[in-house]
Protein backbone atom coordinates (compact mmCIF):
# COMPACT_ATOMS: atom_id res chain seq x y z
CA UNK A 1 0.00 0.00 0.00
CA UNK A 2 1.00 3.51 -0.95
CA UNK A 3 0.18 5.85 1.81
CA UNK A 4 1.11 9.73 0.55
CA UNK A 5 0.81 12.13 2.84
CA UNK A 6 -0.19 15.45 1.85
CA UNK A 7 0.13 19.51 3.61
CA UNK A 8 -3.21 20.57 2.68
CA UNK A 9 -6.64 19.42 0.80
CA UNK A 10 -5.71 20.68 -2.49
CA UNK A 11 -2.42 18.82 -2.50
CA UNK A 12 -4.46 15.90 -1.50
CA UNK A 13 -6.57 16.40 -4.79
CA UNK A 14 -3.40 16.67 -6.94
CA UNK A 15 -1.83 13.63 -5.82
CA UNK A 16 -5.20 11.51 -6.35
CA UNK A 17 -5.94 13.01 -9.43
CA UNK A 18 -2.63 11.89 -10.71
CA UNK A 19 -2.54 8.65 -9.75
CA UNK A 20 -5.77 7.80 -10.99
CA UNK A 21 -5.19 9.91 -14.63
CA UNK A 22 -2.09 7.89 -14.47
CA UNK A 23 -4.45 4.72 -14.44
CA UNK A 24 -6.90 5.78 -17.21
CA UNK A 25 -4.24 7.29 -20.10
CA UNK A 26 -3.37 3.62 -20.21
CA UNK A 27 -6.33 2.26 -22.27
CA UNK A 28 -8.70 4.59 -24.49
CA UNK A 29 -11.52 3.58 -23.39
CA UNK A 30 -11.05 3.63 -19.82
CA UNK A 31 -13.00 2.79 -17.11
CA UNK A 32 -13.51 4.66 -13.87
CA UNK A 33 -15.39 4.17 -10.88
CA UNK A 34 -16.98 6.96 -8.67
CA UNK A 35 -17.31 7.97 -5.18
CA UNK A 36 -19.53 10.73 -3.67
CA UNK A 37 -19.40 12.53 -0.63
CA UNK A 38 -16.97 15.56 0.17
CA UNK A 39 -13.83 13.70 -0.15
CA UNK A 40 -14.10 13.24 -3.86
CA UNK A 41 -14.88 16.89 -4.88
CA UNK A 42 -11.23 18.17 -5.09
CA UNK A 43 -9.88 15.10 -7.35
CA UNK A 44 -12.65 15.74 -9.54
CA UNK A 45 -12.15 19.51 -9.86
CA UNK A 46 -8.15 18.17 -10.53
CA UNK A 47 -9.61 15.95 -13.22
CA UNK A 48 -11.16 18.55 -15.03
CA UNK A 49 -8.14 20.93 -14.87
CA UNK A 50 -6.55 18.06 -16.37
CA UNK A 51 -9.19 17.38 -18.89
CA UNK A 52 -9.72 20.79 -20.00
CA UNK A 53 -5.87 21.29 -20.74
CA UNK A 54 -6.12 18.38 -23.00
CA UNK A 55 -3.78 16.38 -20.77
CA UNK A 56 -6.78 13.51 -19.90
CA UNK A 57 -8.78 12.64 -22.48
CA UNK A 58 -12.42 10.91 -21.33
CA UNK A 59 -14.53 11.24 -24.37
CA UNK A 60 -14.52 7.20 -24.96
CA UNK A 61 -14.71 6.63 -20.75
CA UNK A 62 -17.31 4.47 -18.76
CA UNK A 63 -17.86 5.30 -15.30
CA UNK A 64 -19.79 3.10 -12.69
CA UNK A 65 -20.73 4.84 -9.26
CA UNK A 66 -20.23 2.85 -5.96
CA UNK A 67 -23.31 2.83 -4.38
CA UNK A 68 -27.03 4.31 -4.49
CA UNK A 69 -29.59 5.29 -1.62
CA UNK A 70 -32.59 2.61 -1.94
CA UNK A 71 -36.07 4.09 -2.56
CA UNK A 72 -34.96 7.65 -3.96
CA UNK A 73 -35.47 8.42 -7.49
CA UNK A 74 -32.58 9.45 -9.63
CA UNK A 75 -34.07 12.84 -9.55
CA UNK A 76 -34.09 13.62 -5.83
CA UNK A 77 -31.44 16.00 -5.10
CA UNK A 78 -29.94 13.75 -2.37
CA UNK A 79 -29.67 10.51 -4.74
CA UNK A 80 -26.54 9.70 -5.40
CA UNK A 81 -26.87 9.72 -8.80
CA UNK A 82 -27.83 13.36 -8.96
CA UNK A 83 -24.55 14.28 -7.09
CA UNK A 84 -22.41 12.29 -9.47
CA UNK A 85 -24.40 14.82 -12.33
CA UNK A 86 -24.04 18.04 -10.92
CA UNK A 87 -20.04 17.35 -8.87
CA UNK A 88 -18.52 14.69 -11.61
CA UNK A 89 -20.58 14.46 -15.08
CA UNK A 90 -21.75 18.16 -15.86
CA UNK A 91 -18.61 19.54 -14.78
CA UNK A 92 -16.11 17.63 -16.73
CA UNK A 93 -18.26 17.61 -19.97
CA UNK A 94 -19.38 14.06 -19.68
CA UNK A 95 -21.86 12.28 -22.08
CA UNK A 96 -24.51 11.08 -19.06
CA UNK A 97 -24.70 7.56 -20.85
CA UNK A 98 -21.45 7.15 -19.86
CA UNK A 99 -22.07 7.20 -16.59
CA UNK A 100 -23.73 3.93 -14.74
CA UNK A 101 -25.67 4.72 -10.70
CA UNK A 102 -27.07 1.58 -9.49
CA UNK A 103 -30.38 1.85 -9.39
CA UNK A 104 -32.24 1.70 -5.85
CA UNK A 105 -35.59 2.00 -7.34
CA UNK A 106 -35.29 -1.50 -9.44
CA UNK A 107 -38.61 -3.16 -8.33
CA UNK A 108 -35.68 -6.44 -8.31
CA UNK A 109 -32.94 -5.19 -6.46
CA UNK A 110 -30.86 -8.75 -6.58
CA UNK A 111 -31.71 -8.76 -10.32
CA UNK A 112 -30.41 -4.99 -10.47
CA UNK A 113 -27.43 -5.96 -8.29
CA UNK A 114 -26.36 -8.59 -10.80
CA UNK A 115 -26.73 -6.60 -14.35
CA UNK A 116 -24.78 -4.06 -12.75
CA UNK A 117 -22.05 -6.51 -12.21
CA UNK A 118 -22.21 -7.52 -15.55
CA UNK A 119 -22.24 -4.44 -16.99
CA UNK A 120 -18.97 -4.21 -14.82
CA UNK A 121 -17.10 -7.24 -16.47
CA UNK A 122 -18.97 -5.97 -19.92
CA UNK A 123 -16.79 -2.95 -19.76
CA UNK A 124 -13.59 -4.98 -19.06
CA UNK A 125 -13.73 -3.77 -15.15
CA UNK A 126 -12.98 -0.89 -13.49
CA UNK A 127 -9.55 1.07 -14.46
CA UNK A 128 -9.12 3.31 -11.39
CA UNK A 129 -11.56 3.39 -8.29
CA UNK A 130 -11.91 6.43 -6.41
CA UNK A 131 -12.97 6.00 -2.21
CA UNK A 132 -13.43 8.05 0.58
CA UNK A 133 -13.75 6.57 4.25
CA UNK A 134 -16.52 7.06 6.60
CA UNK A 135 -15.58 7.13 10.08
CA UNK A 136 -16.26 3.31 10.87
CA UNK A 137 -13.90 2.32 8.05
CA UNK A 138 -16.36 2.04 5.46
CA UNK A 139 -16.13 1.92 1.88
CA UNK A 140 -19.04 2.23 0.03
CA UNK A 141 -21.63 1.22 1.48
CA UNK A 142 -19.61 -1.98 3.09
CA UNK A 143 -20.26 -1.61 6.51
CA UNK A 144 -18.46 -3.38 9.47
CA UNK A 145 -19.22 -7.13 9.04
CA UNK A 146 -19.36 -7.24 5.29
CA UNK A 147 -17.86 -10.14 3.67
CA UNK A 148 -14.53 -9.14 1.63
CA UNK A 149 -15.87 -11.73 -1.19
CA UNK A 150 -19.16 -9.71 -1.32
CA UNK A 151 -21.05 -8.34 -4.75
CA UNK A 152 -22.98 -5.44 -5.31
CA UNK A 153 -25.84 -5.74 -3.02
CA UNK A 154 -28.34 -3.82 -0.83
CA UNK A 155 -27.41 -3.39 2.61
CA UNK A 156 -28.83 -2.18 5.63
CA UNK A 157 -27.45 1.69 6.68
CA UNK A 158 -25.43 1.34 10.56
CA UNK A 159 -26.82 4.11 12.73
CA UNK A 160 -23.09 5.53 12.54
CA UNK A 161 -23.48 5.85 8.94
CA UNK A 162 -26.86 7.40 9.25
CA UNK A 163 -26.09 10.05 11.65
CA UNK A 164 -22.98 10.82 9.58
CA UNK A 165 -25.11 11.57 6.40
CA UNK A 166 -28.18 13.26 8.72
CA UNK A 167 -26.48 16.75 7.38
CA UNK A 168 -27.65 16.11 4.20
CA UNK A 169 -31.58 15.15 4.90
CA UNK A 170 -33.10 16.24 8.46
CA UNK A 171 -33.77 14.36 11.45
CA UNK A 172 -35.49 11.21 10.45
CA UNK A 173 -35.26 11.25 7.17
CA UNK A 174 -31.78 9.29 6.03
CA UNK A 175 -32.64 6.59 3.88
CA UNK A 176 -32.12 3.07 5.82
CA UNK A 177 -31.31 0.83 2.84
CA UNK A 178 -28.70 1.25 0.13
CA UNK A 179 -27.34 -0.55 -3.04
CA UNK A 180 -23.56 -1.01 -3.15
CA UNK A 181 -20.24 -2.35 -5.07
CA UNK A 182 -18.89 -4.99 -2.81
CA UNK A 183 -15.71 -5.30 -1.48
CA UNK A 184 -15.14 -7.72 -3.93
CA UNK A 185 -16.10 -5.60 -6.63
CA UNK A 186 -13.67 -3.03 -5.57
CA UNK A 187 -10.68 -5.16 -4.93
CA UNK A 188 -11.05 -6.46 -8.74
CA UNK A 189 -10.08 -2.83 -9.92
CA UNK A 190 -6.45 -2.02 -11.23
CA UNK A 191 -6.11 1.02 -9.25
CA UNK A 192 -7.49 2.42 -5.98
CA UNK A 193 -7.29 5.46 -4.32
CA UNK A 194 -8.65 6.60 -0.99
CA UNK A 195 -8.71 10.27 -0.12
CA UNK A 196 -9.09 11.37 3.44
CA UNK A 197 -9.07 14.68 5.12
CA UNK A 198 -9.37 16.22 8.52
CA UNK A 199 -8.82 14.85 11.86
CA UNK A 200 -12.53 13.15 12.43
CA UNK A 201 -11.04 10.70 9.81
CA UNK A 202 -7.75 9.72 11.44
CA UNK A 203 -8.91 6.63 13.05
CA UNK A 204 -10.64 5.36 10.20
CA UNK A 205 -7.54 6.14 8.32
CA UNK A 206 -4.69 4.16 11.02
CA UNK A 207 -7.50 1.49 11.34
CA UNK A 208 -7.31 0.67 7.35
CA UNK A 209 -3.39 1.13 6.60
CA UNK A 210 -1.63 0.07 10.05
CA UNK A 211 -4.63 -2.20 11.62
CA UNK A 212 -5.14 -5.92 11.44
CA UNK A 213 -7.20 -6.85 8.09
CA UNK A 214 -10.59 -7.15 9.47
CA UNK A 215 -14.71 -7.00 8.48
CA UNK A 216 -15.00 -4.21 11.69
CA UNK A 217 -12.85 -2.13 9.18
CA UNK A 218 -13.89 -2.69 5.64
CA UNK A 219 -10.92 -0.40 4.44
CA UNK A 220 -8.31 -2.71 5.40
CA UNK A 221 -9.11 -5.13 2.63
CA UNK A 222 -7.06 -2.63 1.04
CA UNK A 223 -4.23 -4.22 2.74
CA UNK A 224 -3.93 -6.84 0.43
CA UNK A 225 -4.56 -4.93 -3.25
CA UNK A 226 -1.79 -4.68 -5.21
CA UNK A 227 -2.29 -1.00 -6.24
CA UNK A 228 -3.88 0.59 -3.28
CA UNK A 229 -2.34 4.27 -2.77
CA UNK A 230 -4.15 6.11 0.58
CA UNK A 231 -3.83 10.04 0.07
CA UNK A 232 -4.87 12.16 3.18
CA UNK A 233 -3.34 15.93 5.02
CA UNK A 234 -1.76 16.02 7.98
CA UNK A 235 -4.77 16.26 10.66
CA UNK A 236 -6.11 13.04 8.64
CA UNK A 237 -3.05 10.98 8.75
CA UNK A 238 -2.54 12.13 12.69
CA UNK A 239 -3.07 8.52 14.11
CA UNK A 240 -0.45 6.61 11.95
CA UNK A 241 2.59 5.44 13.62
CA UNK A 242 4.57 5.18 10.66
CA UNK A 243 4.04 8.78 9.62
CA UNK A 244 7.86 10.01 9.30
CA UNK A 245 8.27 6.51 7.22
CA UNK A 246 5.31 6.84 5.11
CA UNK A 247 6.62 10.75 4.29
CA UNK A 248 10.31 9.33 3.76
CA UNK A 249 9.06 6.49 1.24
CA UNK A 250 7.37 9.03 -0.65
CA UNK A 251 9.96 11.50 -0.66
CA UNK A 252 12.54 9.09 -1.75
CA UNK A 253 10.70 7.89 -4.65
CA UNK A 254 12.35 8.27 -8.13
CA UNK A 255 11.16 10.43 -10.23
CA UNK A 256 9.22 8.45 -12.77
CA UNK A 257 6.99 7.15 -9.73
CA UNK A 258 5.84 10.39 -8.32
CA UNK A 259 1.95 11.59 -9.06
CA UNK A 260 2.56 14.53 -11.83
Amino acid sequence: MEVIICASEGEVATMAAARIAEALSRRPDPVMGLATGSSPLGTYAKLKERVDSGKLDLTRARFFALDEYIGLPPSDPNSYAETIRTTFTEPLGVNPAQVRVPDGMAADIDAACDAYEAAIRDAGGIDAQILGIGSNGHIGFNEPGSSFASRTRPKTLTATTRADNARFFGEGRVPTHCVTQGLGTIMDAGRLVLTATGAKKAAAVAAAVEGPVTAMCPASILQFHRYATVVVDEAAASKLQLHEYYRDTFDMLPEGYRPH
